[in-house]
């Protein structure tokens, strides 16, 4: 297994992201139908610290859930590695598609047609960075290259350099 990328971990780049970006990374949380072992995680944790039966805290309303999510103190690896997945997902479509463009990497919006892809040349990804680096902020590309290099640091370990280093 390769080493772990140099960047903060998911938990540390979830806590690094400004109010707004977090509050969409939650929302969309508890609308992704993948994501039901996170949900039951957090949905736990809620409940506990709020002192709420499970049942109470499954039947809140999003944007309450959402904001139970974004006030604890911390969330696990995994959790904050959905939550980074579902931001992405929900609100980074384009760049993410404008990336695997620049890769010639074929995709449906933003998302990987062929699940056998083969990790692409580093010279190509460095290519594909700085294309999305010309045209969206930097914290977005930084962000999306850092959730990328977690999901899978063999593929895509060379953006290392264009990913978050705080």
């Amino acid at each position: 297994m390769p080493d772990a990328p140099d960047i903060p971990r998911p938990s540390q780049l979830w806590k690094q992201l400004d109010p707004n970006r977090r509050r969409q990374a939650a929302v969309a949380f508890w609308h992704d139908d993948n994501a039901a072992n996170e949900q039951a995680e957090v949905i736990g944790v809620i409940a506990q610290r709020i002192k709420f039966r499970l049942k109470s805290v499954i039947t809140m309303p999003v944007e309450k859930k959402a904001q139970q999510l974004i006030s604890l103190p911390g969330v696990s690896e995994i959790v904050a590695a959905r939550l980074l997945v579902t931001y992405h997902l929900a609100h980074q479509r384009p760049m993410m598609g404008t990336f695997l463009d620049a890769l010639g990497v074929a995709h449906e919006d933003g998302i990987i047609a062929n699940e056998e892809m083969k990790p692409p040349a580093p010279d190509a990804l460095k290519k594909a960075a700085k294309a999305i680096a010309a045209s969206y902020p930097a914290d977005d590309v930084s962000l999306y290259l850092s959730t990328l290099m977690w999901q899978d640091s063999e593929a895509w370990g060379a953006l290392a350099e264009f990913a978050r280093v705080s």
